[in-house]
């Protein structure tokens, strides 16, 4: 008998997932979601009753209107796997000793604090009249989630109103570096991000717009490496759905499963692209398995998490993955009221040469117009233009679209959100108001440690610091540098930023970083001529990069450098006083035998008695019969004169050995 899924059933129906999810509801026909699969006696069914204008129910109903399976339903109860026999009765509202009687009765002698097993909850369901079933544990976390889901979407429609309509979702592309998530919003965007990506590497949140069917799909686009964790966390916040990347021919990586967290933390369902397919060595099946141990069981397994096989490279599958982009979008019921005032969150922010401060926005509610006065927390303007992700201008934005906008007064911070307001004095005013509050919590936080408190900290043996002026090309680059750097922190060594901000390097961060002794860190820009003048007159270093793991490796090459080195002791050779002889204003002179390895004039020495050591220090004199030597290797005879040491007997040994400092690493 052929099967075919819900959701293409209500296609050719010319119904809504949710319409013919009611109608099976209706007719008493249990399905999980859209993707159930339905046979073709139940599709027949349905269209002989939506034909007909009513619903057949497959049972009759009893005078109280529901049918002795829903009333069965109704009492089912759900027992975790390993439930005791004592938390099967209280879920059932009974007392343990009715339970164990009942079960003593029944002919098994089950203690209350023994679990229950299978044959326990059918006793116990028929004698109490209830519907006991066991369950896994993660199949009640994820009915809770869903309730918990339901009750945020009925929430949101209350507080939406009445012009709430459809809008497009918006979708955050996660998962672990070098996967291929720009490559294939490359394709689905017919551009080609990724070679004008240093490395091959998103290295900040993009946002774009694509059509499919005649509907619009947001793209976020979010850096995979993990130093860009805080911006991925920033995606799943604005986001609808999440786009979990994984290669079929790598599998689950650490950022892949970061990426999987903050998508749970942020109540999002994930669609689970399985890409690379084209690859010899690609295994989507063990990549399936490798999420269901993640809490991602695919739908074909039975789970609720939809996966789509598709290839980056040969588009293979991309079509059914935007297919199912619409589907759950359709799902989750996404609405927005473009009638009221625009508010939204900034994405991304920066500081452009050409164009002044310059933020990717999206819009959650209402629609933004040029001219409009918005207000952030740390930044307001008159929006004096705005451009969408081709780069060509508009004049309003709607819901659930991203467009740069020009014309405020500072560069925000990502993740900030915004406002519209009524004119620029009420932004001035509130900007003044949370500046004066800031500046209040600053000075409640404490005072900041000056440079010179810093250096005097040093020299009294505290931590030593690696002092940097740190400039990128957007904030959110600042955030993930900032935050890698971090890392490299240690109880030896620190980090301090003495300035921090997006744009060119000017003349003023090479002034600063000069009277602070600081090197300048550029990440993705690059200083003008007047600050190159100056840092080569003051000898200040700017360090430029395009790829994250280059900057970090040159910070901790400079940490390991600032670490106190180890110092390890080298045994150079020894050798056995032989005979004593005395010599007029020098004293005594060892003629000795050397043993092993090498006795060198210029290294340390130390003479051993019994495996004692008696003495330790350097030699005066070491020679070879009447001439003086640099060295002498085992099998030689030599003359020894040690410094202010005269105490020597025969038998004694002499060690020569060196100190020799190592240099420490941060790993």
């Amino acid at each position: 008998m052929s099967k075919i899924r819900v959701y293409e059933f209500a296609k050719m129906l010319g119904k809504s997932n949710k319409e013919l999810l009611n109608i099976l509801d209706d007719l008493g026909i249990e399905v999980r979601s859209h993707m159930s699969s339905i046979d073709t006696d139940t599709a027949q069914l349905i269209e002989e009753s939506i034909g007909s204008g009513k619903k057949k129910p497959l049972e009759e109903k009893d005078e109280k209107g529901s049918s002795a399976e829903d009333q069965k339903q109704q009492e089912s109860i759900k027992v975790p796997a390993g439930a005791t026999v004592k938390e099967v009765a209280d879920m059932i509202g009974i007392t343990p000793a009715d339970a164990v009687k009942q079960l003593v009765t029944a002919g098994l002698m089950v203690p209350a604090t023994m679990p229950a097993s299978e044959e326990v909850l059918v006793i116990l369901s028929d004698h109490f009249g209830v519907d006991l079933e066991i369950v896994e544990v993660e199949e009640i976390e994820a009915e809770n989630a869903a309730e918990q889901m339901k009750e945020i979407r009925k929430k949101k429609k209350e507080v939406m109103g009445d012009n709430a309509t459809y809008r497009s979702p918006v979708v955050t592309v996660m998962g672990h570096v070098d996967h291929g998530k720009t490559t294939l919003l490359d394709h689905i965007r017919k551009t080609n991000v990724t070679e004008s990506e240093a490395g091959g590497i998103t290295q900040h949140i993009g946002a774009s717009t694509v059509v499919h069917h005649g509907k619009q799909i947001v793209f976020l686009d979010t850096p995979g490496h993990e130093a860009f964790t805080s911006m991925r966390a920033r995606g799943t916040q604005v986001t609808d759905i999440a786009i979990l990347v994984v290669a079929a021919d790598d599998g689950l990586m650490p950022q892949t499963e970061e990426a999987i967290n903050h998508a749970k933390a942020a109540g999002v369902p994930i669609i689970v692209a399985v890409n690379k397919i084209d690859k010899p060595g690609a295994r989507p099946d063990r990549v399936r398995q490798q999420l269901s141990d993640k809490g991602l069981v695919p739908e074909e397994w039975g789970g609720n998490t939809i996966m789509v096989d598709v290839s980056a490279k040969t588009g293979e599958g991309i079509d059914q993955l935007l297919e199912m982009l619409l589907l759950l979008s359709e799902m989750e019921e996404l609405k927005a009221d473009s009638t009221i005032n625009a508010e939204g969150t900034v994405v991304e922010s920066r500081l452009d040469k050409g164009k002044g401060p310059v933020a990717t926005v999206l819009i959650k509610q209402g629609t933004l117009y040029n001219g409009d006065v918005i207000l952030m927390d740390t930044a307001w303007g008159k929006i004096r233009a705005m451009l969408d992700f081709k780069g060509e201008q508009v004049k309003s934005a709607c819901p659930s679209t991203a467009v740069e906008i020009l014309g405020l007064n500072s560069v925000p911070q990502p993740g900030e959100a915004f406002v519209k307001v009524e004119n620029e004095k009420v932004a001035r005013d509130e900007t003044s108001t949370r500046e004066q509050a800031r500046r209040e919590d600053q000075k409640l936080s404490g005072k900041r440690m000056t440079l010179e408190e810093l250096y005097a900290q040093m020299q009294d043996g505290g931590v030593p610091q690696l002092n940097l002026v740190l400039k990128c090309d957007v904030q959110g680059s600042i955030e993930a540098v900032e935050s890698s750097v971090n890392k490299l922190v240690t109880s030896e060594v620190g980090i301090t930023f003495v300035h921090k901000g997006a744009g060119r390097v000017s003349e003023s961060d090479v002034m600063l970083a000069a009277a602070s002794n600081a090197i300048i860190i550029a990440f993705n820009v690059r200083p003008d001529n007047n600050a190159k003048k100056i840092a080569e007159r003051e000898g200040v270093q700017i360090r430029t990069y395009k790829v994250i793991y280059d900057l970090i490796d040159d910070v901790k090459a400079a940490l390991e450098g600032m670490l106190k080195p180890v110092i390890r002791e080298e045994i150079l050779g020894q050798a056995e006083v032989r005979e004593i002889f005395k010599v007029p204003k020098i004293g005594k002179i060892a003629g000795c035998y050397v043993t092993e390895g090498v006795i060198k004039r210029n290294a340390k020495a130390r003479v051993i008695s019994d495996g004692v050591v008696r003495w330790e220090g350097a030699l005066d004199a070491l020679r070879r019969f009447k001439d003086d030597a640099r060295e002498v290797s085992a099998g030689y005879e030599c003359g020894i004169n040690l410094h202010n040491f005269q105490d020597l007997s025969e038998g004694d040994i002499i060690e020569s050995f060196q100190e020799v400092e190592e240099r420490r690493t941060l790993d």
